[in-house]
């Protein structure tokens, strides 16, 4: 079969929510991925932040084939030897008190709704089914019904309703606007993308974590971050609100602690936010199995062995240095923090689908957001040497779209 007939039977059998870049992967080691066609690609995405440790990381897939060996899914109808081992080690490292953990990140987020409203009624004494939940403008949280009901974005939300009330949009950054709506009694928390990664890697302003934070405490009001994407040493910090602040109420934190290989999610909290939750009020059958624990404690592991974070900062800055260093009206604003990094296209010029394109044709997969947004997020086990060829590329495709709009 070649490439086409893959793609053919892909659309053939399932629902079109994708629109995919139009190579057929079938092999992939470390930061390089191969197409069904014996082509080379540098992964320039990591599955949006997931595959931070790079694909098939040897020391991932020992952990999983060795507990594969001995318990796989029992449940968490019984203690299990691999759990608290877990949760303990997420506990010490993100400096929260406790853990519950999910499968996928959508679902660690509306566990964080659920502790959130309760702790609301519980501590707050907020009346029954009056809780408020601030989110951000631009917000992505996930897909499910609960969360894209509260999404800016139209298309998330177009013929999905009705949604779930109690969520009210507070602006990006805007610390003054956050403040009017924290000042309402009924409002119990405040969930929120410390940086920005769906919306195009939008990095708010210096000192605006440590306002929110200080506004919440005023208020009363739990400030939960969700770093499934910007965790695990993405930014160039083990987590982004390290930047900042100590520690916020609650993290919610997936992708890359399953290390790209297994579905592995959390919401982590402080004591008071967690024990709201009693036996029956919550749970998962998948969620803080054996295999997941081990997977997501090698994960952890590697990070700090590997010093994945400081790989993250280093080379990032050396990638957001060279790219500004490039003369081209196409590019219209460079943002990042660590290898999470958007490149603004002027749509004058180029749409950022048709960048992307180019470089797949170069063998670098990259992936646009919202039309004008490209996005550059390599797995963080990435060598100076690979960048600067991944760099080369980048100038190239630059060039080229810049000739194509003068002709």
């Amino acid at each position: 079969m070649k490439t086409q007939d893959y793609i053919s039977r892909e659309e053939a059998y399932l629902a079109y929510n994708y629109h995919p870049l139009p190579v057929v992967l079938n092999k992939a080691e470390g930061v390089w991925v191969w197409d069904v066609e014996g082509n080379k690609y540098l992964d320039f995405l990591s599955a949006y932040s997931a595959v931070s440790a790079g694909h098939v990381n040897p020391r991932l897939k020992k952990a999983l084939v060795d507990q594969l060996e001995t318990l796989d899914v029992p449940s968490r109808a019984f203690y299990t030897d691999k759990l608290g081992l877990f949760a303990e080690k997420l506990c010490k490292v993100t400096g929260m008190d406790k853990m519950l953990p999910m499968n996928t990140g959508a679902e660690a987020v509306e566990t964080a709704i659920k502790a959130a409203r309760r702790w609301g009624y519980m501590h707050k004494n907020i009346a029954k089914d009056q809780a408020k939940i601030l989110v951000s403008s631009g917000n992505f949280h996930g897909r499910t019904t609960t969360i894209v009901g509260f999404s800016s974005d139209k298309e998330y939300k177009e013929n999905f309703g009705p949604f779930d009330g109690g969520f009210i949009e507070t602006p990006y950054g805007d610390i003054a606007a956050f403040e009017k709506l924290a000042a309402d009694p009924n409002v119990c928390a405040y969930i929120t993308e410390p940086m920005q990664g769906e919306a195009g890697i939008i990095i708010p302003p210096k000192g605006w974590l440590t306002g929110i934070q200080k506004i919440c405490r005023k208020y009363n009001v739990l400030f939960i971050c969700d770093e499934i994407q910007s965790g695990m040493g993405r930014t160039g910090k083990d987590f982004a609100f390290q930047h900042e602040i100590d520690k916020p109420d609650g993290l919610i934190l997936g992708k890359a602690l399953g290390g790209g290989i297994y579905p592995v999610s959390a919401f982590l909290a402080r004591s008071d936010v967690m024990e709201v939750f009693n036996p029956g009020s919550h749970g998962s059958t998948f969620g803080g199995n054996p295999l997941a624990a081990a997977i997501g404690i090698e994960a952890l592991d590697i990070m700090k062995d590997e010093k994945l974070t400081e790989r993250s900062a280093e080379h990032g800055a050396y990638i957001m240095d060279e790219l500004a260093k490039i003369d081209t009206a196409l590019i219209t604003e460079i943002r990042g923090a660590g290898l999470w990094i958007g490149i603004d296209i002027d749509p004058k010029i180029a749409s950022a689908r048709a960048v992307c394109e180019e470089l797949k044709l170069r063998g670098l997969l990259c992936k646009e957001t919202h039309e004008t947004v490209v996005r550059l997020a390599p797995p963080l086990t990435i060598s100076k040497d690979d960048i600067d060829w991944a760099l080369g590329h980048i100038r190239e495709v630059i060039t080229l779209m810049e000739q194509k709009a003068a002709a």
